[in-house]
């Protein structure tokens, strides 16, 4: 699986994780995997949300220490 962009948002608060998610998503091409790294506890809900409220897919989630990992392909 090659990752086409990668975001750290570690350190960022809500909204701003939200906001690089769904920026770098619409920066991508269809079919390409998006992977944020966050540490905000609302992030995890706030960008599943996100993911499917917008119809993309979330590929994988890892939860290590408190370091949130989302690997998304943008569907559409």
């Amino acid at each position: 699986m090659k990752v086409a962009k990668k975001i750290d948002c570690t350190g960022l608060f809500c909204p701003e994780p939200l906001y690089q998610t769904r920026t770098n998503l619409d920066s991508i091409n269809i079919g390409d995997i998006l992977e944020i790294l966050a540490d905000d506890p609302a992030a995890e809900e706030d960008i599943k949300r996100l993911i499917k409220r917008t119809g993309h897919k979330l590929l994988k989630f890892e939860n290590n220490d408190g370091i949130f990992r989302f690997l998304i392909q943008k569907l559409k």
